[in-house]
């Protein structure tokens, strides 16, 4: 039984781990631009704000132009290479969403990660009859945890906020939630333990997406 009529999911750390490939590109970025070794820790920490933010906190920089280069780099040198080959499905999530779907639910995504990038994935493993709407970083004025994602779903398919939930693995993807007056549930496949959303509205804290039709472990 499902209780919403929209199931919105963020993409790295909930439907995919993509630490590898993340973690590789940022790794190899600051080697050869000669910027001194960060933790996997703090890049894994980064993993789900923006670009901008990701790269101002493993670098260092400040100034946008700078920012707007290691990007650039960063795309065209290493992600467009190694990213989706080192992007993988958990083993919770085609059995999640092929669940939601057969039941009659509307499935989406909304993400920081640009949708062209997202895509790419979810072609590799077929799963485009699973997923109804994108929603990525080149699609929205304003990046999570705006609501503009949200909203954007919201209007497309007609939803009250009522009718969404929104499951996500960051306190970034908890504000957007509540930002956008929909329900959440946490999971914790990524970075931030299930206590760090003990202060922010959730409806459930999930150990991985099989709860979402199996029911608590």
């Amino acid at each position: 039984m499902i209780m919403y009529k929209a199931y919105v999911f963020d993409f790295d750390y909930t439907l995919v781990n993509s630490e590898q490939g993340i973690v590789m590109c940022f790794e190899m970025l600051l080697r050869d631009e000669g910027y001194p070794p960060v933790s996997r820790d703090i890049i894994c920490s980064t993993i789900g704000k923006t670009m901008y933010d990701a790269m101002s906190i493993i670098t260092g920089e400040t100034e946008k132009g700078k920012l707007a280069r290691l990007i650039r780099l960063y795309k065209v040198r290493y992600s467009d290479f190694y990213m989706t080959p080192n992007t993988h499905l958990f083993p919770e999530t085609r059995p999640a969403l092929t669940h939601l779907k057969e039941a009659g639910a509307i499935c989406c995504i909304v993400s920081t990660k640009t949708r062209s990038r997202i895509m790419e994935t979810i072609r590799r493993e077929q799963m485009e009859p699973l997923i109804d709407r994108f929603i990525g970083i080149e699609d929205v004025e304003h990046a999570k945890p705006a609501p503009d994602g949200i909203r954007l779903i919201q209007d497309y398919f007609l939803l009250a906020p009522s009718d969404i939930l929104y499951i996500g693995d960051s306190l970034i993807d908890a504000d957007t939630a509540q930002n956008s007056g929909v329900d959440f549930d946490a999971v914790t496949t990524g970075a931030t333990p299930a206590s760090a959303f003990a202060n922010r509205p959730h409806t459930r804290i999930l150990s991985d997406l099989s709860e979402l039709y199996m029911g608590k472990k």
